[in-house]
């Protein structure tokens, strides 16, 4: 059915060959206008510094032939995840087409990397995008596998969005709203809890693993433990618990990039969130309850994930306590692992996009 979906975009598209291409149009491809965040935004800000442009939003569960129309005269169309109908869209040579992916660097596989994905389709749609913007040249073999795209088109420009972390922020009024609205004492250190989704369910309850009654008798003085959900993972948990007091569920709080602002310290497990937060050079501990079953059943990294996690991996309560009591962190290693996923990390990343492209590529 998707297919034949996939298709039938194509066609409509095919209708509006003839468009005449207007320079000065720039079209985003989202879901909903509520995803229009992030890269997409940053790049939309940075076209709005150059001049006069016509931003169109292109939705992509919306059959409109206006909005076919309107992404088929586009001089620029942004993609920030997959969009499968691309692979039926003929575009002309004066249409730009920018994959700006919504991830920064490369961990768990994706995409080409992984058994039983269909390449020929993302050869496909990478035949139609002209440029895959990434993090890193030290990626671009693993992003060229993912996508199923030519090196030539990879683009190591960084992650848009990564500029947030250069701007003004009032840090202290940020914690300020956060420690109100969950009631919390601001002399609290926060940790930011961030578990990935599980294929084999009964792992997907961290709190069938973690003990949250010996964590706060041993670490609850100092620090809240806040709890980011994985979407997929929320019908998982209870959260009676939270009302305990024993955790706070920060899970809908809007800006994922503002908990990583103000927390002190990250404890996640095979999340590419790690990637994110190592630039802010603070401590990540890696709680794999279920390493071995995951290293042999899910989709598997890039690397070498026991020697490579820029900090200690632990596999029980204990050993998670004791780490973070005990600081037992490198923050060398983690400098050393960022500069193997980011080249640039300046807060540059849209400006180097776009310069790109007023430039025709230059």
């Amino acid at each position: 059915m998707n297919y034949l979906k996939h298709r039938i975009y194509g066609l409509i598209f095919g209708l509006f060959k003839h468009a005449h291409i207007e320079n000065n149009r720039i079209s985003f491809v989202i879901d909903s206008r509520e995803s229009f965040k992030g890269n997409l935004d940053y790049i939309k800000k940075e076209f709005e510094k150059r001049g006069d442009f016509d931003f169109h939003f292109f939705y992509k569960d919306k059959i409109s032939f206006n909005g076919f129309k309107m992404l088929a005269s586009s001089k620029y169309i942004f993609l920030n995840d997959n969009f499968f109908p691309i692979a039926f869209m003929k575009f002309k040579p004066e249409n730009t087409v920018v994959q700006l992916w919504h991830a920064p660097g490369a961990s768990k596989k994706f995409g080409g990397s992984v058994e039983g994905e269909s390449k020929e389709m993302l050869s496909k749609i990478s035949d139609n995008i002209d440029y895959l913007i990434t993090t890193s040249n030290n990626i671009s073999n693993q992003y060229a596998e993912a996508f199923q795209i030519s090196k030539s088109k990879i683009k190591a420009f960084g992650l848009p969005r990564m500029d947030y972390y250069f701007e003004n922020h009032d840090l202290n009024k940020l914690k300020e709203d956060f420690c109100r609205k969950y009631n919390i004492a601001q002399d609290k250190k926060i940790i930011l809890y961030a578990p990935t989704f599980r294929d084999e369910e009964k792992f997907n309850n961290v709190f069938d693993f973690l003990n949250l009654e010996k964590f706060n008798q041993t670490l609850g003085n100092d620090y809240i433990l806040a709890l980011r959900l994985h979407p997929k993972i929320k019908n998982f948990y209870d959260d009676e618990i939270s009302s305990q007091s024993l955790y706070i569920n920060v899970s809908d709080w809007e800006s994922e990039q503002e908990l990583m602002l103000i927390s002190d310290m990250l404890i996640t497990d095979y999340s590419s969130i790690m990637i994110e937060y190592g630039i802010l050079n603070r401590p990540i501990v890696f709680f794999t309850y279920d390493l071995d079953s995951y290293l042999t059943n899910e989709r598997g990294f890039y690397y070498d994930f026991k020697k490579t996690v820029p900090g200690p991996i632990v596999y029980t309560s204990d050993e998670l306590i004791e780490v973070i009591k005990n600081n037992e962190f490198d923050i060398n290693r983690i400098s050393e692992f960022v500069k193997t996923q980011f080249d640039e990390i300046d807060g540059h990343s849209s400006k180097r996009v776009v310069d790109f492209l007023l430039n025709e590529g230059r």
